[in-house]
């Protein structure tokens, strides 16, 4: 789905579909990767059950839209998002939705995550009402907050461990109401994958986020090292199949990820090409592309190993 431009005209934008360019579509691959592997894994244990991966899925949904509008907000209030942006519209900068209604659409999008939440919890326990407190907490302090992560390098981390091990290890906890450590490692290719998206993007916005003092990992790791960074983070996600399979915890049928790794290559040689804002957003939704496609085969590979 392609975003107009901060310069669109904002007449020609109706008000739903400036709620849907405040949800960022093409990131909601990030909340579905994560659900689906985690289900996989339990399918393969003869855990499945669907209405609390049903529930999983939908909060992970309704948090991903939730960071997206609470990241829309906060940095514009912050002064960070201004016309000078490579990236899609967004809807605060552009005066696309008020700021009030911003606020509003975003506590109720919490407060739905929340309802999926009370679901789970009910099913899973105080383990999962953890979890669910954890990340809305960590959502609002993605870019808001006297200390916003993002604004402080750590983001590429909130991503990962939330994005990544949380969602994947929760999901697979409603349904199974087991933990086993494995199941981290399980979930360590789908949060560096993620986490790939993101970098992508703090590359696009280095400049403009290093003026206006938003110090993301990016930008105080510079170009090339944030570049080596989104290679080992894409080298770590294919190095977790084999070893699951040499340390016996699948079979062959686990490697099926590595049918995506000359998307992969492309995508390196693409990103080390990219200096303008349409090169990095073509690398941002690829990188999303890519992350949900591995994480489907994954998911295969888990269910037939």
């Amino acid at each position: 789905m392609e975003e107009p431009s901060l310069m669109a005209d904002r007449s020609e934008i109706s008000p739903l579909r400036a709620w849907i360019i405040a949800a960022r579509p093409r990131t909601l691959p990030a909340a579905v990767a994560p659900v689906v592997v985690g289900t996989a894994l339990a399918v393969s244990e003869g855990a499945f059950s669907p209405l609390p991966a049903l529930a999983a899925l939908l909060g992970a949904l309704l948090l991903q839209i939730g960071v997206n509008l609470a990241n829309d907000y906060f940095d514009y209030v912050k002064g960070i998002d201004t016309g000078e942006r490579l990236g899609p519209t967004r809807v605060a900068a552009s005066g696309l939705i008020p700021l009030p209604r911003l606020r509003v659409g975003m506590i109720l999008t919490f407060a739905l995550a929340a309802l999926a939440g009370a679901y789970l919890i009910r099913v899973a326990g105080w383990p999962i009402l953890l979890i669910g407190l954890a990340s809305i907490l960590a959502a609002l302090a993605y870019s808001g907050g006297p200390f916003p992560l993002a604004s402080h390098g750590l983001g590429d981390l909130f991503v990962f461990v939330f994005f990544g091990l949380v969602a994947v290890g929760g999901t697979y906890y409603v349904q199974t109401l087991t933990f086993r450590p494995s199941v981290l490692v399980v979930a360590t290719p789908v949060g560096t994958l993620i986490t790939a998206i993101l970098v992508v993007n703090n590359l696009r916005d280095i400049e403009t986020d290093r003026r206006a003092g938003k110090h993301t990992l990016a930008v105080i790791l510079g170009p090339r090292l944030a570049r080596l960074e989104y290679v080992l983070l894409l080298a770590v996600a294919y190095l977790v199949p084999p070893v699951l399979w040499l340390i016996g915890e699948a079979s062959p049928p686990i490697l099926l990820p590595w049918l995506t790794l000359p998307l992969a290559v492309r995508l390196v040689r693409s990103l080390y090409r990219a200096s303008d804002g349409p090169a990095f957003n073509q690398a941002l939704a690829r990188t999303a592309q890519l992350g949900l496609t591995f994480s489907l085969l994954f998911s295969l590979g888990l269910i037939v190993a």
